[in-house]
């Protein structure tokens, strides 16, 4: 199967995800300030980044966010070419799954060929011509059929915070609609592993890292849903019916609660690969567009190390967004906008400042920073979070 260049391109409907509690950019994200209404990788928001690397493949007026009250007022204002209707509220943070099939069932009603494809809102692309040519060739793979099609990066590391994806045969080319980009066969998926098997996997060669974007078509998805979730498909359902109308908040507060909190990927793709590798019809695309999901502090200290501030010669510290000076320290990451931050003698640091709060850690220990919000809600200190 090859594109025919006088067919017409699939319908396409981006779903950006833009939930999230704020917690690992503490202090500079907050329940009201999640990382992907922060500029945290150049001058435009995580968000408004995610919705401009879609413009080639879609127009603005096509996309969805899901996201939450406390982000919306932000995100409206960040995207103002999104329409108000398609900026959906999740009433209770229920994961991936409900979210991903909220926007299938929606899209179900009047189009149920448009492929959806389902972005964080909060990674970093840096190849973003490479980007569009993968997910060009994604969604019409995705138009071809009942058909998941998953992007997988190459890993570089043995990182225990990703899923993980095992791939199995090579696709022919003349089965897929653009030769030039290698499809892969989804064996199995596997959340998070120890490092252990963090480095079995990289070392295989034959697993990719789940970078969370899916394309499919909404009846795929929609039946899929049905298929695994079979308590949660007529609860959303039940919503999409009523999108558009003056009961839509009321019946979105009364029943998306109650629907499963999971990932899409236990819900439907680990059982949908767990069908055999030549019945699930997933499909892997390579991710090979220089990815990053800024995780933590340390990730965000490793991307801006080597593609945003070059590194200071004496010692690889990234001084970000304010002034620094750095005598026999290394490896240091500091944002203190409008402030001064000394290091002397130190290394491997993270100093992240505020106007009411002061963050210092280890970059080591910079994926533990939710411990600090935890206790800060323990302690009452809700303005802090």
């Amino acid at each position: 199967m090859r594109s025919d260049p006088n067919t017409p391109a699939p319908k396409f409907a981006p779903v950006i995800l833009a939930g999230g509690s704020g917690t690992r950019f503490w202090p500079r994200s907050r329940r009201a300030r999640a990382k992907q209404v922060l500029a945290l990788d150049g001058d435009r928001t995580m968000i408004q980044q995610t919705l401009d690397r879609l413009g080639p493949l879609a127009s603005a007026g096509s996309a969805w966010v899901i996201t939450n009250d406390l982000l919306l007022s932000q995100i409206t204002d960040q995207l103002p070419e999104i329409p108000p209707e398609q900026l959906v509220c999740e009433p209770a943070a229920r994961n991936t799954a409900p979210a991903c099939a909220l926007a299938a069932f929606l899209l179900e009603r009047t189009a149920p060929e448009t492929v959806i494809g389902i972005f964080p809102s909060d990674h970093v692309v840096k190849h973003e011509g490479r980007f569009c040519e993968i997910v060009r060739a994604a969604v019409a793979l995705a138009a071809s059929g009942e058909k998941i099609v998953v992007l997988g990066v190459p890993p570089t590391r043995a990182e225990t915070g990703y899923g993980y994806i095992e791939l199995g045969a090579a696709v022919d080319t003349h089965e897929v609609p653009y030769p030039e980009i290698p499809v892969r066969r989804v064996r199995r998926f596997t959340e998070k592993p120890d490092t252990e098997r963090a480095r079995h996997f990289v070392a295989s060669g034959n697993f990719a890292w789940n970078s969370g974007m899916f394309l499919w078509s909404a009846r795929t998805l929609a039946n899929a849903i049905r298929e695994h979730c079979p308590a949660m498909a007529p609860l959303l359902e039940t919503i999409a019916a009523a999108h558009g109308t003056p009961d839509f908040e009321r019946t979105m507060a009364e029943l998306y609660p109650q629907c499963e909190s999971i990932s899409i990927d236990y819900a439907v793709l680990e059982p949908r690969s767990a069908k055999g590798e030549f019945g699930a019809e997933i499909y892997c695309l390579p991710g090979e567009f220089a990815w990053n999901d800024l995780g933590s502090w340390n990730a965000l200290y490793e991307h801006h190390s080597t593609d945003i501030h070059p590194p200071d010669s004496s010692g690889d510290n990234v001084l970000d967004a304010g002034g620094g000076l750095a005598i026999e320290a290394k490896g240091n990451y500091v944002h203190a906008p409008g402030r001064t931050v000394a290091l002397l003698g130190v290394d491997d640091l993270v100093v992240v400042l505020t106007d009411d709060a002061v963050l210092v850690t280890t970059r080591e220990r910079s994926q533990d920073v939710g411990k600090i919000t935890r206790a800060l809600a323990d302690a009452g200190r809700k303005e802090l979070i």
